[in-house]
């Protein structure tokens, strides 16, 4: 079988994230150990470049439940794209775990990390996406509202962000109605919003929010971003939800 990799939700099919919902379900619910350990004997590595506290704590508590072992890699250890070249990162990796979940500053640096790994890469944050997020996210609403289609979600804030991104291909795929509102020149990136198909965007909160089943928001200033906070603080002081 050929290995996949989740660099965003585009590479799930709506069947496959309806499995994984009711997996996830079944699991949470659940009093019961894990009842297999899919991950025995197998060794998966966190490539992180950013810090993380839910995020790391998630995989790896994760991992240790279905029976494999989490190697953590810190950005002193790598150096990805400068002490090594991002394809030598992936290739070397792939000889030694079976595994890699990557939080990273490029999307970029992501698609080439996967492209020369022989083993599958997981996207656990970069510039553009974070699949896994909002599949918690979408699976959350799912657990609350049970039907998701046509359940309108406003998100409220930083359009331009990964989370927002996102939640445009989330939606599409599970059939959600989503409105992005956010300030002049921080909305999604069109390719993402075209490709997606009917997703709204508009400057107006209140017209975004009304109706809605759901209210959703993000940080203002992702990490990267710190120099422009105070700005940001400004610029967004009106998508307060």
């Amino acid at each position: 079988m050929a290995k996949r990799d989740l660099l965003s939700i585009a590479d799930l099919t709506r069947d496959e994230i309806i499995e994984i919902f009711a997996l996830a379900s079944k699991l949470k619910n659940s009093s019961l150990p894990f009842p297999s350990k899919p991950l025995k004997e197998k060794n998966l590595t966190l490539l992180f470049e950013k810090p993380s506290l839910r995020t790391r704590l998630s995989f790896e508590a994760g991992i240790n439940q279905l029976g494999g072992h989490s190697i953590y890699l810190g950005p002193q250890e790598v150096g990805l794209g400068k002490r090594e070249l991002v394809k030598d990162v992936g290739r070397v990796l792939g000889r030694y775990v079976d595994g890699i979940i990557a939080r990273v500053f490029s999307h970029k640096d992501l698609i080439e990390l996967a492209k020369y790994s022989s083993v599958p890469v997981v996207n656990a944050l970069s510039d553009l996406y974070h699949p896994c997020q909002v599949l918690s996210d979408i699976h959350l609403i799912k657990e609350k509202r049970g039907e998701l289609k046509g359940l309108k979600v406003a998100f409220l804030g930083d359009g331009s962000n990964n989370v927002a991104h996102s939640w445009v291909l989330g939606a599409a795929k599970m059939g959600l109605k989503l409105v992005i509102a956010s300030p002049k020149g921080y909305g999604p990136q069109r390719e993402i919003v075209e490709a997606a198909g009917e997703i709204s965007v508009t400057t107006d909160i209140e017209e975004a929010a009304k109706e809605a089943d759901v209210l959703y928001t993000d940080v203002w200033t992702s990490m990267g971003q710190e120099e422009e906070a105070e700005g940001r603080k400004k610029i967004f002081a009106d998508y307060q939800l």
